[in-house]
């Protein structure tokens, strides 16, 4: 079974920092590329990042570029996501996801708020 497991959200000023973890099991992690996504309150989704399948080359939305740092450790079966300089629009439940399939973890929040 395939299991997502995101964590690491929570409640943070502006200007502050997040680690995000998602925590991969039931499929071959080391042969996809991830994706982290999110979902601001009454928004729809937002692609926030990717990462190849051995993390060399990394992708992010314009708005996340030099704020945000997508890594991924294969031997733990784990991405992250470092979040920096968080803004109050960047509050949403961020979700992990695999490329080119349809499993998702179950969201972690992440609130900016001072």
């Amino acid at each position: 079974e395939v299991q997502l497991v995101e964590s690491g959200g929570g409640l943070v000023q502006p200007g502050g920092s997040l680690r995000l973890s998602c925590a991969a099991s039931g499929f071959a992690f080391d042969n996809y590329r991830m994706n982290w996504v999110r979902q601001a309150p009454g928004k729809g989704l937002e692609w926030v990042s990717a990462i190849t399948w051995n993390g060399v080359i990394t992708y992010y939305a314009e708005s996340m570029k030099g704020r945000f740092t997508i890594a991924r450790d294969n031997a733990k079966n784990t991405l992250y996501l470092q979040m920096n300089s968080l803004k109050p629009d960047d509050t949403a439940v961020y979700y992990c996801r695999v490329s080119g399939t349809d499993y998702w973890g179950q969201g972690t929040q992440v609130t900016v708020s001072s």
